[in-house]
């Protein structure tokens, strides 16, 4: 089983990207072979600036590093440090529909009214992001609700490659489901909206830079209601923020919603929250030191990512070559 994922290195990781994904990560190491990078190419689709994407390509593999991905047992490496990714979604945007492209519904929702001013790589990307996934020929991929339908294009782009040209170069690949679940974390001021780093209020995430007093103190701030907690998860339904809070406990210690609420049981937030911030501060403080140490030698982490790059070369060459010699560009 090959799984391969990517992340944008946008900078300012919290704990909804630890939970959501990274920690997911850590644990694929020990079930399958693992190539993790940085989509940088996938960062050009919207305004940057060069200075920081660099710099932000180093912070994101030192967080995922001190966060537990292991450059010794995984594929860790920058996405545009392979041009096969580039190459290889040329040929594939050349196989994608128009149809299925306009059915994606990130698209609507990243361009907004801005349709016609919104980049042609921000409308094109999910073909790229195919391109990430079928060079390494991989099984499997691990995917959110909001990038299902990014794997079944991936799915359709290679089907029909290979029915096209009469070949089986391309594997179809299937949602990874191993890894432990995946926790949705929501903004510490707002139960509805996801934790993200472009929310204005810092009193919104936990950042893995917090320092424990930080986290305590957002903790302590969380949003909240009256009502005690209660021993049945269905209960928490219209309680947006009592539920993000008991589900981020109990992913963080890996326990059952069930459990945590068995725990809390008609208790009112003065005693939950005081545990919630033990756990969150037990997890965060080790991962915040290691990265502070990483942050000290870029040119270990420059080192990580070439020797990454290079074996991802390595896997890729033989895929890309078989495409081009499908379309009839090489003998």
């Amino acid at each position: 089983m090959r799984v391969v994922s990517g992340i944008q290195p946008t900078g300012g990781l919290h704990l909804g990207n630890l939970l959501g994904a990274i920690l997911r990560w850590v644990r694929m190491q020990e079930e399958a072979e693992c190539l993790f990078f940085l989509a940088d190419l996938h960062a050009l689709t919207v305004d940057v600036d060069p200075l920081q994407l660099r710099a932000n390509v180093r912070e994101m593999a030192a967080a995922l590093i001190a966060s537990g991905i292991d450059p010794a047992r995984s594929t860790l490496f920058a996405q545009s440090a392979v041009p096969a990714h580039a190459e290889l979604a040329w040929i594939l945007q050349c196989t994608a529909r128009m149809g299925w492209l306009n059915r994606m519904t990130q698209f609507k929702d990243k361009s907004g009214k801005n349709r016609e001013s919104s980049s042609v790589g921000l409308f094109t990307y999910p073909v790229l992001q195919a391109a990430d996934v079928l060079v390494y020929r991989a099984t499997h991929v691990p995917v959110g609700e909001d990038q299902k339908q990014h794997i079944e294009l991936a799915r359709d782009i290679a089907l029909k490659f290979n029915n096209d040209f009469d070949t089986e170069l391309f594997v179809a690949p299937e949602p990874f489901i191993g890894g432990g679940t995946a926790a949705r974390v929501m903004s510490l001021r707002d139960g509805s909206a996801k934790m993200s780093k472009s929310d204005p209020s810092e009193q919104s995430r936990i950042a893995l830079t917090d320092s424990d007093d930080a986290i305590a103190q957002k903790v302590r701030k969380a949003k909240t209601d009256p009502e005690p907690l209660p021993d049945d998860p269905a209960l928490l339904d219209g309680r947006p923020e009592a539920k993000n809070l008991v589900g981020i406990l109990a992913a963080l210690s890996d326990e059952s919603v069930e459990a945590v609420l068995a725990r809390f049981a008609g208790q009112g937030f003065g005693a939950f929250k005081p545990v919630l911030a033990e756990a969150m501060i037990a997890t965060v403080a080790p991962i915040r030191t290691r990265l502070e140490q990483l942050r000290q030698d870029e040119a270990a982490i420059d080192a990580i990512l070439a020797a990454g790059a290079e074996r991802a070369a390595g896997l890729a060459a033989p895929t890309l070559a078989g495409a081009y010699r499908a379309v009839g560009l090489r003998a």
